[in-house]
């Protein structure tokens, strides 16, 4: 790509992040103010179906109780009653006894001379009859919900199902029309003519209009639409406020955005970056190769090796990664990480088989870090470990600074960890210090074992562990030759493809297992 073409690309990214977050802040903001005053009005429209299945309950409950009385019609008792029933129910302004549907008395009058009903305009679910009408006994032209069963009917006033003070500082009036006839029946304010028209002709659940929002909520059952509405006004000034909170979020992201685009790059080129999101991703996996009783055959314990997968299915080879952690600094991370995925892994594995130990490999830093004792201490509690079961493994890098390496590796030992060195004698100062060493095991280096046919260094080795009563361990052992040389020379323990390459931790448990019902204590 040609360089004015790629600062092309990088300058249309950059106005993209800097502007798309920016524009989508002012438009979240907006909708988060309109859905803030939508749920208002939602609410209060709720509320008002609320209250109307609360007044339609009591007059279902009015007409219960009336269905059971039995006296004689518009007899005294019979008045008495009917008053009675409406004076205790806050909703129910009069009860008619009527004979097919022609009002005979009612709890205003004895004698009731108005003429008959129509037929119901609905029935309800349950056999309810509903109508909507001005008829009265007072002969004023007012609508009521006439709710009726059997020889009773019971008159409500609408505007108390309207009648409900909204819980914010918006004003919201509410109507309700009429399915049948597009009728308005109850209203706390006028409703707009324009509005009542297209409520009557469409299905609309949501409209603004004229500076106001309007939202609807039928009632089936009921024949009837409940309609809230409200100005405007404080859905702008609501939007100026959730405008100064998300300007800022989003001119924030614009920021953070054109930092992860430099970041992003450098993660490309940067190979302590790609390691350090390998750590933090938690990508490493640890493979697990076997110890063994070159005596018995019978497993003893594992070494736990890092593995850092890759894209495309291989894995990395330690040498490189390990090198790279110390390097740059992370190999205290790393360190932790495959702590963590051992007691993970093998945790359980090791409570219920407490003969068998897994040593991980640190590094020079970790005795200085300060972060491994505690969490040790913490994994082997939350796993119910033995300390003796998690083995330390040090190359003599780590001894370097007996100042520094001595104090930490005690520490280790009184908390009940065994302490290898490996790979020994591929240092310089090994036999310098070895007898100095507060150490539990030697482990001797693979490329001793693979010469054992023409140098004569690995008997000293082994002589010297002898000496210093030190277990041994070899390493790299491939063949049966090897191992009936090794054994014959005393040492205890072997690992090495002889007995199996380093596996995955279901492989080793099943590996494990099968080994140890084979060779019983």
């Amino acid at each position: 790509m040609k360089t004015r073409h790629l600062v092309s690309l990088v300058t249309g990214i950059l106005i993209v992040s800097v502007l798309v977050p920016i524009c989508l802040s002012i438009w979240l903001a907006h909708r988060q103010a309109e859905e803030q005053f939508v749920n208002v009005l939602d609410n209060y429209a709720s509320r008002v179906l609320m209250r109307t299945d609360r007044v339609v309950a009591q007059a279902k409950d009015a007409l219960t109780q009336l269905q059971n009385y039995e006296a004689p019609p518009c007899s005294r008792q019979h008045l008495r009653e009917m008053r009675l029933v409406a004076f205790s129910r806050r909703y129910v302004q009069e009860v008619i006894y009527v004979d097919n549907l022609k009002p005979v008395c009612s709890s205003l009058e004895q004698i009731s001379n108005a003429p008959a009903y129509p037929p119901p305009m609905r029935i309800t679910r349950d056999g309810y009859s509903t109508w909507l009408s001005p008829q009265n006994d007072l002969g004023f032209n007012h609508y009521m919900a006439i709710v009726g069963r059997g020889h009773y009917l019971v008159m409500i006033d609408p505007d108390s199902l309207v009648d409900v003070l909204p819980f914010s500082t918006t004003h919201i009036d509410a109507a309700l029309i009429g399915d049948a006839r597009n009728l308005i029946f109850a209203s706390s304010n006028t409703l707009d003519h324009h509005i009542h028209a297209l409520l009557g002709n469409q299905k609309i659940t949501r409209l603004q209009y004229n500076g106001s929002m309007y939202i609807t909520k039928p009632v089936p059952e009921l024949g009837f639409t409940v309609v809230a509405w409200a100005a405007l006004k404080p859905l702008d000034e609501n939007w100026h406020q959730q405008l100064l909170i998300w300007l800022p979020a989003g001119i924030l992201i614009s920021l953070l955005a054109a930092f992860f685009m430099l970041r992003l790059l450098r993660h490309i080129q940067s190979p302590r970056n790609r390691l350090q999101d390998a750590i933090n991703s938690r990508d490493f996996v640890v493979h697990y190769q076997p110890i063994v009783a070159l005596g018995s055959g019978k497993m003893v314990g594992a070494e736990a090796l890092a593995r850092w997968p890759q894209p495309d299915g291989s894995h990395l080879s330690p040498d490189i990664f390990v090198s790279l952690a110390e390097q740059t600094g992370l190999i205290s991370q790393l360190t932790q990480l495959i702590i963590e995925k051992v007691f993970e892994d093998m945790g359980h594995w090791l409570h219920l088989h407490p003969d068998q130990h897994i040593s991980i490999n640190l590094a020079p830093d970790d005795l200085t870090s300060g972060k491994l004792p505690p969490l040790l201490h913490h994994l082997l509690n939350k796993w119910q470990v033995h300390p003796g079961q998690i083995a330390l493994e040090l190359t003599e890098r780590g001894f370097a600074d007996p100042k520094v390496s001595a104090p930490a590796i005690a520490a280790f030992r009184r908390s009940g960890h065994a302490i290898y060195i490996d790979d020994f004698g591929t240092g310089y100062s090994s036999l310098s210090y070895l007898q100095d060493l507060d150490v539990d095991t030697l482990k001797i280096d693979k490329s001793f074992v693979n010469a054992l046919e023409y140098k004569n260094v690995t008997p000293h080795i082994i002589e010297m562990a002898k000496s210093l009563k030190l277990a041994m361990v070899a390493e790299g052992i491939e063949t049966a030759g090897q191992l009936a040389w090794l054994h014959r020379h005393g040492v205890q323990y072997g690992q090495g493809w002889y007995y199996s390459k380093a596996m995955p931790k279901v492989e080793f448990i099943l590996w494990a297992e099968y080994n140890l019902e084979n060779h019983p204590a």
